[in-house]
């Protein structure tokens, strides 16, 4: 299984008194139990990538409208109770249903 976010991640999303579109999207992820991983393939990115822009970083003005629409989509979902994922498997069919692409698995103990 694929390492959870990690404390210091947790902190900055909850301390972060600012608003930053990327930190939004981490906090959005945290609670439906996406991995960056796979939000990773959703946009076309690294998970470093992923990773930097939940801390912060830049986003370039290209992604900026689709991370808005994923966010805003994801957080319907938890207010309907569709979400969080319990698991790896269900992240990964979640958001290939989404974005009506696979997405390839973080592990490759995990099953299909």
């Amino acid at each position: 299984m694929a390492r959870g976010y990690g404390s210091d991640l947790l902190d900055t999303v909850e301390n972060t008194k600012t608003y930053r579109l990327g930190i939004d999207l981490a906090s959005t992820c945290i609670k439906a139990g996406l991995p960056a991983t796979y939000v990773a393939q959703v946009f076309d990115t690294t998970r470093m990538t992923i990773h930097s822009w939940f801390r912060g970083g830049v986003i370039r003005y290209a992604k900026r409208a689709k991370i808005e629409v994923f966010i805003k989509l994801v957080e319907e979902d938890l207010a309907k109770g569709i979400l969080p994922c319990k698991n790896l498997r269900d992240a990964r069919a979640y958001l290939k249903d989404m974005v009506g692409k696979p997405i390839n698995s973080a592990n490759h103990k995990e099953p299909s």
